[in-house]
């Protein structure tokens, strides 16, 4: 039976696509909701009066759900079936985004957030199981090189789409959009997908879950506190960041004792998968953290309007769909070691000129440089997860996955937070105007926060006579921050090259078939989402 797997043909064919067509539904229906809200950041600020590093949460909680649920999705899919976990999971996320558009308050729209990561967390593994399981186990590079294609879709389409209803209709809209699809993702997954077969499952480690999940939000919680408290030595900012910091340090320390922990730590052992694991992580941080400051950018230096914004994004997911086949295809056949460090030396390249934007830097420039960026991260990601999975035995396959995966979550996290609260700082660094008052806080209006709430609202210069040279001052600072921030950022993806030189240059013999007994295959990393 195991050589009937390997014989199995190279290309996929009609019911493999059939199956995977709700893989890919699902996965545009979540990836499409984290673009679409990138470009809504600005709008949540003035629509509930809060602070950069507050709303990024909804881009933070969402990930953190997406982490803390990846782990149990393996365990729930053996113990409840795959069919009907994946319907679950879509029935959640529709559910949050339905809740979404209800939200109130920033507060509670975090909370809905969190409760959309739930079900959107659980919608990329189990579908690569269920992939899997249909394709087969030699085809994974092709596989996850045709499933990448359709879900760039949500790179490129999201930021426009979201763009489009926040300038047609409201930010509402933006999570309305995703009942009919959710409902539409729901009938063609009870029609497509196969029959459960659930099976006994190995025991869920709940007090490692319990452990790093509220660890991770509490730090992080504590870091983006920081600009409004303005100093470390708030208690608000570094009680929750002691606790935080602790529960991670009692994790990484439980973690070896479980027969099945949460993350399986025992796995860096694997030279291999302990360097793409920490280049995939340093990378995340700084682009995914950087990428959700692209929009804004546009919207609060620029003044462009949210759909303007979008399509401004574009390229980056134009370049990264052109690149993204040929690195699947490649990650195949070529060692990742002499292919990855070109895709991230163009992402430096790319990278560079969002370091020296200011007010009036050219659009030409800028969308090149995106368009470059994309080509680079399409050949950056994919390559290094799949390349590392494969030298795991079969039987690792599932706990490296689950690894590698939920790094790259708690990285994209890391990212939203830490980028947002530096920039929050640079920008909290502007002069105050003398004698102007918000009315519905009572806090000084600075000249970056006028400038920018001019760009974002122009009938503001109607009610509010000003002086032009103090509006063209505040545009600079605010295109300093943006600059300094992405400084920060720029520095992180140089530093990805101290761990991608230690890539592997030389083509080493998968194991993802070794073990296999009968049908029995193994499970397939996740596509990164």
């Amino acid at each position: 039976m195991t050589q009937q797997a390997v014989a199995a043909p190279d290309k996929l064919d009609a019911a493999v696509l059939k199956v995977a067509g709700v893989v890919v539904l699902g996965a545009i229906m979540s990836i499409l909701d984290v673009t679409v809200v990138s470009v809504a950041l600005p709008t949540f600020q003035r629509e509930f009066d809060a602070s950069y590093a507050r709303v990024a949460w909804t881009m933070t909680g969402y990930t953190l759900a997406l982490a803390t649920v990846i782990p149990l999705a393996g365990w729930a899919a053996d113990r409840f079936g795959t069919k009907r976990l994946y319907m679950i999971a879509l029935a959640l996320f529709t559910i949050g985004s339905g809740l979404c558009a209800t939200a109130d308050s920033i507060g509670q729209l975090i909370v809905y957030r969190v409760l959309q990561g739930l079900g959107g967390g659980m919608l990329m593994p189990i579908g690569m199981t269920i992939m899997t399981r249909a394709a087969g186990p030699n085809r994974i590079g092709r596989l996850m090189a045709v499933l990448g294609i359709p879900m760039l879709l949500g790179p490129i389409g999201g930021p426009i789409l979201g763009g489009w209803l926040i300038d047609t209709a409201s930010w509402h809209w933006i999570f309305l959009i995703n009942l009919p699809i959710g409902v539409i993702a729901l009938l063609y997954a009870q029609m497509a997908l196969p029959k459960d077969a659930p099976q006994p499952s190995e025991s869920f480690d709940f007090i490692g879950m319990l452990m790093l999940s509220p660890g991770l939000a509490l730090f992080l919680y504590g870091i983006s506190t920081l600009p409004e408290a303005g100093t470390f030595a708030d208690a608000e900012v570094w009680a929750p960041m002691l606790v935080g910091a602790a529960l991670v340090v009692a994790f990484v320390r439980y973690s070896f004792k479980p027969r099945h922990p949460l993350l399986d730590l025992r796995l860096f052992a694997n030279r291999n998968l302990t360097i793409a694991s920490v280049t995939l992580f340093v990378f995340i941080i700084a682009f995914m953290g950087a990428g959700l400051l692209f929009p804004s950018y546009f919207l609060q230096v620029r003044g462009e309007s949210t759909l303007d914004a979008g399509l401004l994004m574009a390229p980056q997911g134009i370049g990264a769909m052109l690149t993204m086949p040929i690195a699947g295809t490649l990650a195949d056949r070529v060692p990742i070691g002499r292919t990855v460090p070109f895709a991230l030396a163009l992402i430096v390249v790319g990278f560079f000129s969002f370091t020296q934007v200011d007010p009036t830097t050219s659009y030409w420039l800028l969308c090149g440089s995106l368009f470059v960026m994309g080509l680079g991260m399409g050949g950056t990601m994919m390559p290094i997860m799949t390349s590392a999975l494969k030298t795991l035995h079969a039987q690792e396959v599932a706990r490296g996955s689950t690894l590698v995966n939920i790094l790259q979550q708690i990285g994209g996290s890391v990212g939203a937070a830490v980028m947002s609260v530096i920039l929050t700082n640079e920008l909290n660094g502007s002069q105050p105007i003398p004698g102007v008052t918000d009315p519905a806080s009572g806090k000084p209006v600075t000249e970056a926060g006028l400038a920018t709430a001019v760009q974002l609202q122009p009938d503001l210069l109607r009610q509010f006579p000003v002086d032009p040279a103090l509006i063209e001052r505040g545009l600079d600072f605010a295109a300093r921050s943006f600059s300094n921030t992405f400084w920060v950022a720029f520095a992180l993806v140089l530093a990805t090259f101290i761990p991608a030189a230690l890539l592997p240059r030389r083509r080493e013999p998968s194991h993802l078939l070794d073990g296999q007994q009968g049908d029995e295959q193994p499970k397939t990393p996740v596509v990164i989402h």
